[in-house]
């Protein structure tokens, strides 16, 4: 039986979803994200993850992608995890970015269900298990009916994690805690446990306190250290380190709150603009946020960061 503190490994700790640095032209920049990656891991997370939907993934070619792992992988060596978000609309395209992915050497993936994909539950399961074939990487999934249109229950997860041993983890997205619940107490009782990552930043707290043994994390790309501390304190169940945790989520929640609304590529991005780590460059469609929602975005961002 997988021991407590090892369930999941290696998707442990804080690990990022990182932003995509673009250039003024468009182009992917590449000096950007080794930069970003490197700070991640210098401020304490176990790793980073990339490109999923935060990191505009939907937007990316393949040879984007393949340049993107290596660049990570590079600036990760000897300091943390770098693992790929494999996402594609066709079983085919999703399997070659496995293999890309450990012809590389990333330490695993991230996988997705097809986008924009509605079928039943054999057509998506056969989508995973081609995914989990396709290379020994340890492998998490990621549960996003809002955004993925399927919702993978905790029986169907365990059926593929008995099935293939490299699927050791699963990033929940629902903002639903029965589903966090189902995942864990299911899990303490098998051979292969398999991890549960809180994937709402306004959920990170809550899902420590559960026994999350992870948080993939949005607002991480401008405040890395204030998240792991953060989740560090919330796994804590000193008296001292939960009255300390409950004070810094009081301040951090307004912020956390800004990766669960439709913009939330664009807001992170405005925040790392702010604590000038980053800027507000988005590939298009997207375009930075104008208006109400940015006076509004912006007198959350700044009082937080003056308090």
């Amino acid at each position: 039986m997988t021991a407590p503190d090892q369930v999941g490994a290696p998707f442990r700790g804080v690990i990022p979803a990182l932003v995509t640095p673009f250039r003024d032209n468009g182009d992917v920049c590449a000096t950007g994200l080794a930069s970003l990656t490197r700070r991640m891991l210098q401020a304490g997370c176990t790793g980073t993850v990339w490109p999923g939907s935060l990191g505009e993934g939907q937007t990316l070619s393949f040879d984007e992608r393949v340049e993107g792992w290596r660049t990570i992988a590079g600036a990760s060596e000897g300091h943390g995890n770098a693992f790929a978000t494999i996402s594609a609309a066709s079983t085919r395209d999703a399997v070659r970015q496995v293999e890309a992915a450990e012809r590389i050497g990333m330490r695993g993936c991230m996988i997705l269900p097809p986008y924009v994909h509605k079928g039943p539950w054999h057509e998506y399961r056969a989508h995973f298990e081609a995914m989990l074939s396709a290379a020994p990487l340890p492998m998490m999934l990621y549960n996003n009916p809002p955004a993925y249109i399927v919702d993978v229950s905790a029986e169907q997860t365990f059926a593929l994690a008995e099935a293939h041993a490299n699927l050791v983890a699963v990033k929940d997205s629902t903002g639903d805690a029965r589903k966090l619940t189902a995942l864990i107490a299911g899990s303490s009782g098998r051979t292969r446990g398999v991890g549960a990552l809180v994937g709402l930043d306004d959920c990170a707290v809550e899902g420590a306190r559960m026994g999350c043994c992870g948080w993939i994390a949005g607002l991480a790309n401008a405040l890395p250290e204030e998240s792991v501390r953060l989740f560090n304190l919330a796994r804590s169940h000193d008296p001292r380190d939960v009255a300390a945790c409950d004070a810094l989520y009081r301040w951090f929640l307004p912020l956390l709150r800004l990766d669960t609304v439709p913009d939330f590529v664009q807001l992170i991005k405005l925040v790392m603009s702010e604590t000038r780590t980053g800027d507000e460059r988005v590939r298009a469609p997207r375009k930075p946020v104008e208006g109400t929602e940015r006076a509004r975005a912006l007198t959350i961002i700044r009082t937080a960061l003056a308090t």
